[in-house]
């Protein structure tokens, strides 16, 4: 495993984050155990979280992966090996200052994450999503204030469009405050307009660590759908959706061709392929079993040449 510095900042992390979604959903406290358990044996220390999860699942009220997560750390003892990241901004509560960016709501969910992860800080803080109805000079004053008094480390912004980006840059600037050091964007071979189109360049430009999630679209790029396959589940047919059309199987196909020259698998080259952009930092990967998560780690054993990622590039090309 190889590490890299997280944007501008000289906070080294892992090339693969492990995405915990799962937890306490489709995988099990024990799976999580031995999931961590396995990526961290592997090199990795970079792991994410957010508040919210899971709290779409009937009868869960969310932070459920922050406390798993808190459980294996006190368990390991491992705190000050791992790069901790979580994010605040979704619904925790019914109440009217329960979500959002305001200073009211990231206080209190702060202290709450930290209770849940059963610790005094938090490596990467990141705002879930922008929020329109707060002024973004409040959130970043608010987002100081904890780096200044230990609780947070670092700034992190996700699924933000680059004026809202943008905006938030010049804000820090403007008022000397801390600014969003690392993004977090829906980015894969498959869907790749949403951050090539203007975000990338902006990344470049001002040092911002690249943190995608989704690299691979929903299972497509794991290469176990065909053209004539049947969907039998929610998540299946969203799959079907956005990516059965011939732009897709236009990259599966690429993408199968690379896999059987290097001797790999789709999944594999697909982050590879992450991975030999400069300015990706750590594609976020998810798994629910240690076989899963070994699949995606093989990707740090593949090296793909010019030629092929070209080769993924044209395939994958996208048009405005």
């Amino acid at each position: 495993m190889n590490y890299k510095r997280l944007g501008r900042t000289g906070l080294k992390v892992s090339e693969l984050c492990l995405g915990t979604m799962q937890w306490g959903w489709t995988a099990d406290e024990n799976s999580a155990f031995e999931v961590m358990d396995e990526f961290v044996e592997a090199g990795g220390n970079f792991i994410d979280t957010a508040d919210i999860y899971s709290r779409w699942v009937e009868g869960n009220e969310g932070g459920v992966s922050e406390t798993v997560i808190g459980r294996w750390m006190r368990a390991r003892g491992n705190r000050d090996q791992i790069v901790l990241a979580t994010k605040v901004r979704g619904p925790m509560g019914d109440g009217p200052n329960d979500q959002g960016l305001s200073r009211a709501h990231i206080m209190d969910a702060v202290d709450a994450s930290l209770r849940r992860m059963q610790t005094d800080y938090i490596d990467l803080y990141q705002s879930h999503a922008f929020d329109a109805d707060t002024p973004i000079d409040e959130t970043l004053r608010a987002y100081d204030d904890l780096v200044r008094a230990g609780k947070v480390r670092y700034v992190g912004a996700s699924n933000y469009p680059a004026w809202r980006l943008m905006q938030a840059l010049w804000s820090a600037d403007t008022n000397g405050t801390a600014r969003y050091d690392s993004l977090q964007p829906h980015y894969n071979l498959a869907h790749r307009a949403e951050f090539e189109r203007e975000l990338k360049a902006l990344c470049e430009q001002y040092g911002i660590g690249v943190i995608p999630y989704s690299p691979l679209a929903g299972g497509f790029l794991t290469g176990k759908y065909s053209r004539d396959a049947a969907t039998n589940s929610q998540r299946a047919d969203g799959v079907r959706n956005k990516y059965f059309n011939e732009a897709g199987w236009r990259t599966l196909d690429a993408l199968r061709g690379v896999a059987n020259e290097v001797g790999s698998t789709p999944i594999a080259v697909a982050l590879a392929w992450q991975l030999a952009q400069p300015v990706i930092t750590a594609p976020i990967i998810g798994a629910n079993s240690v076989e899963q998560l070994r699949g995606s780690l093989a990707a740090t054993n593949v090296g793909l040449s010019d030629a092929q990622v070209q080769r993924l590039n044209d395939a994958s090309a996208w048009k405005d």
